[in-house]
């Protein structure tokens, strides 16, 4: 199972009746440049967060530090209304309630999320 999927099924609990999932995809808190310095730093510091966009609000859960896919928790509740990018570069820094990065290989699930915007408020 693909980890966009594993994310959808785990985000499942957590939905309003009838809301939609319009995309999904994997932050973290910390940026990976910190590697850089010491390795330690990502691996006692970092966290991943699940980002699910649904077409009612979007939604940032608490994926714990050794896995990115299970939601533990939602931590912030965000308004639909909110846009996530254009996202750059390798590592994308996004305010969703706190400051996580986003990786390239989820750049084009920021696009979709902000297309779903545009449309719905076309």
């Amino acid at each position: 199972m693909a980890i966009r999927d594993k994310m959808r099924s785990n985000a499942a609990p957590y939905l309003e009746p009838g809301e939609t999932i319009q995309a999904v995809f994997g932050a973290q808190t910390k940026s990976q440049w910190f590697a850089l310095i010491s390795l330690w730093i990502i691996i006692l510091s970092n966290a991943y967060r699940v980002v699910v966009v649904t077409d009612r609000r979007i939604l940032v859960g608490r994926s714990g530090r050794l896995s990115a896919s299970p939601i533990r928790e939602i931590l912030f509740e965000l308004p639909r209304a909110t846009r996530i990018g254009p996202a750059s570069g390798l590592w994308y820094k996004a305010a969703l309630g706190e400051r996580v990065y986003i990786h390239k290989r989820y750049h084009k699930d920021v696009a979709a999320a902000d297309a779903a915007l545009d449309a719905s408020s076309a």
